[in-house]
């Protein structure tokens, strides 16, 4: 294997994202077409949205609420004042030929994300978030291609990152954390598969003891977090392999090529002066009240990582449990149920980190697709801690309820499964047990204490596992011990 040589200059990389996120409205941003995903092409569309020369756009106030909400949770400055303005190209996807977006006036500034990369903490800044349309959908088939204006028209916020990412790690941290404070916020239901979030990639490099930014590239339209990860480890190579060879960095726009694992370039840059900003004429300006902003401010929702805090606090969880539970909203509301109804909230835990999250992963499902419902989980939780049921068939019973939901007690009635107790046939057991093993008997009276284990599981299997383990295990002990 031929070592590569090492690098004698050292470099910085500097990341900023534009993150679109289509917001969680009825209705599009201009007219009353639903926003929903998975129609038939060209059925939600109107004259609006479909760009007829004469139609009238009237704004979703809807939307405007959901980005400033989204700004708030971020620590933005609201603007009291900000407007729309006409963004010019020319492309299939958009048939007035410019999109109504925001400029210089946009409704959010500032504000931040915490990230936390392997244990360092830090606050990527944001630089604003604006409000604007979102295009049509071309799709690309063997032979021809079409365009499917369903998406057209839909809100979309663009929230915009100051290059403060110095990695890829930190670019995929960075998306995670605003995923999560977006899905709790109700903005959006950010899913990826249905394109609701998606960024563009800003990135560059430069000799680290140079303070300006060097020449950026432009990654366009990424809709996995897996993808700008593996984009970004590729160009930050790519930009320092240039330099290395004495090359220059070109501004241009490129694309990632998944399957080749390569950016690849499209065109050189564009610049602002060259989409012709100019004031939408035929929309108002956006005016906000104080007591408006106060009014949203006031519906804010519990941050994730409050949320976290109060989950270690209430629950006695551990930091790492709060953690991943608290990662997915949705499973962070259904562990909370179960541990509300069944008043074991380290059993709730512990079903959700093992039993739950496994199952999730291995069919790739979300929880609100799963039968089990959380009376259900904690109902069995119950008929544990009431000693109804041993661990083995806690584990038979969680396995249907998850497949096919149901009653758990009732499930136990009908499989049998409920755990015996009564000390005359554990009694029985015990004694068969001792019989027919004399040597772990005398292993265990000789200071062996893994026989009594031996003894036990003998029981157990006697018992086709409905024995009651911690009686077995005293039964034994009585038994045995001088």
């Amino acid at each position: 294997m031929t070592q590569q040589p090492e690098r004698k200059v050292e470099y910085k990389v500097s990341i900023g994202l534009e993150t679109h996120v289509q917001l969680k409205t009825r209705s599009k941003i201009w007219c009353g077409c639903p926003n929903v995903f998975g129609s038939e092409p060209n059925t939600d569309v109107c004259p609006i949205c479909l760009g007829y020369p004469g139609t009238m756009p009237v704004l979703n106030r809807e939307a405007v609420r959901l980005t400033v909400t989204a700004g708030l949770m971020l620590g933005c400055e609201i603007s009291r004042y900000s407007k729309f303005d006409r963004k010019s190209y020319f492309y299939p996807d958009m048939p007035k030929n410019y999109q109504i977006s925001q400029y210089d006036l946009p409704l959010c500034l500032g504000g931040g994300v915490d990230i936390d990369v392997e244990g360092t903490r830090k606050t990527v800044r944001i630089h604003r978030i604006h409000l604007e349309e979102d295009v049509a959908k071309n799709n690309h088939f063997a032979q021809s291609s079409g365009v499917d204006f369903n998406r057209a028209g839909t809100p979309l916020m663009e929230i915009v990152s100051e290059p403060d990412l110095a990695s890829a790690d930190e670019a995929f941290a960075f998306l995670v954390a605003l995923k999560q404070m977006l899905v709790y916020g109700g903005i959006s239901d950010c899913n990826l598969e249905q394109g609701n979030m998606r960024c563009d990639i800003n990135c560059s490099v430069r000799p680290a003891e140079r303070e300006a930014l060097g020449t950026k590239t432009e990654i366009k339209n990424m809709n996995t977090f897996k993808g700008v990860y593996r984009s970004l480890s590729y160009e930050i190579k790519r930009q320092i392999d240039v330099l290395e060879q004495g090359g220059t960095i070109r501004q241009e726009t490129r694309r990632w090529d998944d399957d080749a694992g390569v950016t690849r370039s499209m065109r050189t840059k564009e610049y602002a002066h060259d989409y012709r900003y100019f004031p939408e004429p035929d929309l108002m300006p956006v005016v906000l009240s104080d007591a408006e902003i106060d009014a949203w401010r006031a519906t804010l929702p519990e941050m994730p990582a409050t949320r976290r805090e109060r989950l270690m606090r209430e629950y006695g969880l551990p930091d790492y449990d709060a953690g991943v539970l608290v990662a997915d909203k949705a499973i962070a509301d259904y562990f909370e149920e179960v541990a509300r109804l069944s008043g074991n909230a380290k059993a709730a835990s512990n079903w959700m980190m093992t039993e739950m999250m496994r199952l999730l992963s291995e069919r790739e499902l979300e929880i609100g697709a799963v039968r089990m419902t959380p009376e259900s989980l904690a109902g069995l939780i119950r008929l544990v801690d009431e000693k109804v049921l041993n661990a083995p068939g806690a584990k038979e019973v969680f396995s249907v309820l998850f497949e096919e939901g149901g009653d758990p007690k009732k499930i136990v009635d009908e499989r049998g499964l409920a755990q015996i107790s009564d000390s005359g046939a554990l009694d029985q057991w015990v004694e068969d047990a001792i019989a027919a093993n004399p040597k772990s008997v005398a292993d265990y009276q000789g200071g062996k204490k893994a026989a009594l284990q031996f003894l036990m599981g003998q029981v157990m299997r006697a018992s086709k596992g409905k024995a009651n383990p911690p009686l077995v295990l005293d039964a034994l002990r009585k038994r045995l011990d001088p």
